[in-house]
């Protein structure tokens, strides 16, 4: 009895422990099963698309249909399937334990498949325990095994794969990837093409060969996305992020990066990755409990022939080893508990890299637009400075025409260079509506009277429809809601000819200390289509190419309107009706100042400024702009010395006496602002005008803070320079000489 009670307890642990499949007869494979072909080709969808859990459950029933059929080479195929599935998730056991089984069942059937299969999958476990030559063996052996081209395309991409992670074999692995570039797999050609090109990114990319590096990272990229590839999806949009940034395509870097963000966005793809990880162990435990029944099937067979005693040593023993799979399955889950906690921090540290990377190439944008709009200004002071000196010279008739063509170009770049830095601050949060007096109504009459000439060249009617129950005196910011005004009136009276534009203001409430006001711009002009309504906001979007042809313009001026509305927290309205007009409308919240006094209406009078003999010092860097700067003074007959940069202009305000300084402030070496502190030491009297091509990081309240007594801003207009250099200059000689 011994001998054979022996014999059984080494069957039964064998069974556990090895879990060998029920004893299979060699037979045919039958490559004529439609259904079986069908669902092989859904199980390599699903797990291309990393749907992994579907591709399971698919697994599974692809799996009965072959026990079923009794089909022993189809049970092979699913269960290499298995063990593919479970290596790209990193579950080696998993993989391990229909790696066995597949090599179990291939003792007992021919099949060239499972022969070269199963070298596949020993070469993939061998790679993943670090011994890349090993496994490069292994898949040299497995192709000498098989002719099946599916999978000797597998083979040759992890060949690929396996050559890139060895020193001095990068141009082996190259060829690989390159061989599936263009390959003719029956049913996995897009995906291989997809890893073939991520493959070669990652190569040029340790090799520094950006240009190739974004090329084959790209078009993995569209495979990825035209055919739902989601971690390849993921992975090429990392690296494109890094690759744009790196050769300065921002407007490229923050697509990518926003689809990164969004692809794994907050917790919901942890949870789902950890939900994704309980329902792997559900399907493998129910693999190991379908395999105990079978046994148990086994042992039912033997008890009807063996005795009392035998069956429950037997008994016992599978209670044991049931026991202890339950142990193995609590350790696992465990495990699995543990591994998620660290794949929440992982996850965690890519959001938080994903979103800086966002963020990081915004400002890289913004910067690098406020750098260029910048130095723009320098060389147009020169083109709108000369031509208003020549246009002063009395040039002849045919030389007028060009000189205002010249000066109407240098208005419009002027005009766009403007509100691209306007547009600049609001995206980096560097503007702030202000709280001061604001008298709404004049802040309207003003906007209307300083258009009324481009009104008359399109002869059109512009209304103001004022409600006289708003507060005469609100805080606000009268600037920002000039620009938003003069944006949107001059839209509408460029796009309206022989027309009307309307401006309406309502007083919807009076809630406490805040007014509610409703504005409306309408106009009689062109309309937008429906379907261009939403966009009309974006930047540079003006309806059409025609419209942008016909009518000129940057597309910025609805942009900078949205943005400073959102600064004062409205939302701006559109209704319009293609060809019969358009209108605008957004409510503002305004706080009002009841106890001021009704300002008087008056006229500003022109004042004729004296510049008699005044000297001046002009600190400017640009050899040009100094010649311009001096003619233009010297057209008032003012005189004037120059510096070349700031420590030039202390050492010359220092020796000498004049009566006023106009200052650059943007200079090599000493700025203009530190320049005037220096000055401001020894001589606080001496009026100091501020002239600068104002950037993103320039603070007015800097230039008032150093010293400064008022600031033009270049390019400008040559009325608005004498204007300023007879309010702080000739003035305060005038002072200076009755006291």
């Amino acid at each position: 009895m011994k001998p054979r009670i022996t014999y059984l307890l080494f069957m039964i642990w064998a069974l556990l422990f090895v879990w060998p499949a029920t004893t299979l007869w060699a037979q045919e494979e039958n490559m004529a099963d439609p259904e079986f072909t069908a669902m092989m080709a859904e199980i390599r969808s699903l797990r291309n698309q990393d749907r992994r859990v579907e591709a399971l459950e698919s697994l599974e029933r692809a799996t009965k249909h072959a026990e079923a059929a009794e089909n022993t080479q189809q049970i092979i195929r699913c269960d290499f399937m298995y063990a593919e599935i479970y290596l790209d998730l990193e579950r080696v056991p998993e993989a391990q334990f229909y790696y066995d089984r597949m090599n179990e069942q291939l003792e007992t059937v021919e099949y060239f498949y499972g022969n070269a299969a199963g070298l596949y999958i020993d070469a993939r476990i061998s790679s993943m325990e670090g011994n890349n030559n090993l496994a490069l063996s292994k898949l040299i052996e497995a192709k000498k095994e098989s002719n099946d081209r599916n999978l000797l395309n597998r083979i040759t991409l992890s060949e690929g794969e396996f050559y890139a992670q060895l020193p001095n074999s990068t141009d082996r692995a190259i060829t690989r990837f390159n061989a599936l570039r263009e390959n003719s797999d029956p049913f996995e050609k897009d995906y291989l093409r997809a890893r073939a090109f991520m493959g070669l990114a990652d190569i040029y990319i340790a090799q520094d060969d950006t240009e190739n590096a974004i090329s084959n990272a790209e078009n993995a990229l569209k495979l990825a996305q035209d055919n739902e590839f989601a971690k390849i999806y993921e992975y090429t949009n990392r690296l494109l992020v890094s690759l744009y940034q790196k050769t300065g395509q921002y407007d490229q870097a923050i697509p990518a990066a926003l689809s990164l963000l969004n692809l794994r966005d907050s917790l919901y793809s942890v949870e789902s990755d950890s939900v994704k990880s309980s329902r792997y162990n559900e399907l493998m435990n129910k693999t190991l409990l379908e395999q105990v029944d079978r046994q148990r099937a086994e042992i039912s067979e033997l008890s009807e022939s063996a005795s009392r005693s035998e069956i429950t040593v037997i008994l016992t023993t599978s209670f044991l080893t049931i026991i202890s799979l339950l142990a193995i399955s609590l350790y696992r889950n465990n495990q699995i508990k543990l591994k998620t906690n660290d794949l929440l921090q992982t996850k965690n540290r890519e959001l938080q890299l994903a979103r800086d990377a966002a963020v990081q190439a915004m400002e890289a944008k913004t910067n690098f637009l406020s750098t260029v709009s910048h130095e723009l200004r320098t060389p147009l002071y020169a083109v709108t400075g000369l031509t208003h000196l020549l246009i002063e010279e009395k040039p002849r008739k045919n030389q007028l025409d060009h000189l205002k063509s010249l000066k109407f170009s240098g208005d419009y770049l002027l005009n766009f260079i403007n509100d691209i830095l306007q547009i600049n601050k609001i995206d980096a949060e560097k503007l702030e509506p202000l709280e001061v007096d604001c008298n709404l109504h004049k802040v309207l009459n003003d906007v209307l009277n300083g258009l009324q000439q481009s009104a008359k060249e399109q002869r059109d009617e512009l209304i103001l429809d004022y409600d006289t129950q708003i507060p005469s005196h609100l805080l606000s910011d009268p600037v920002k809601l000039s620009q938003i005004f003069m944006n949107l009136v001059g839209n509408a009276i460029k796009f309206t000819k022989d027309g009307q534009v309307e401006v309406i203001a309502r007083l919807l409430k009076r809630e406490g200390e805040y007014a509610h006001v409703y504005f409306e711009i309408r106009d009689s002009g062109i309309g937008i289509e429906a379907e261009r309504q939403e966009s009309i906001f974006d930047s540079f979007e003006q309806g059409s190419i025609q419209i942008n042809r016909e009518y000129g313009g940057t597309g910025l001026g609805l942009t900078i309107v949205k943005s400073l509305l959102g600064l004062f927290d409205s939302t701006i309205h559109l209704e319009s009706e293609y060809g019969k007009g358009s209108t605008f409308y957004f409510e503002l919240k305004l706080k009002c100042k009841d106890l001021l006094i009704e300002e008087l209406p008056f006229e500003d009078a022109k004042v004729d400024y004296s510049f008699d003999d005044l000297h001046l010092l002009v600190v400017e860097d640009n050899k040009i702009n100094q010649v311009i700067t001096r003619k233009m003074l010297s057209k008032k007959e003012i005189t004037c010395d120059i510096a070349s940069d700031g420590t030039q202009a202390i050492e010359l305000a220092k020796a000498n006496r004049y009566d006023g300084i106009l200052m650059d402030i943007h200079m090599p070496g000493i700025s203009g602002v530190e320049a005037t502190i220096e000055i401001r030491k020894f001589d606080p009297q001496i009026p100091i005008i501020a002239l600068t091509a104002i950037s993103l990081d320039d603070s007015l309240e800097e230039f008032y803070a150093a010293g400064c007594n008022d600031v033009v801003t270049k390019p400008f207009k040559p009325e608005l320079f004498y204007d300023k250099i007879g309010e702080n200059i000739s003035e305060a000689r005038v002072r200076k000489s009755t006291t």
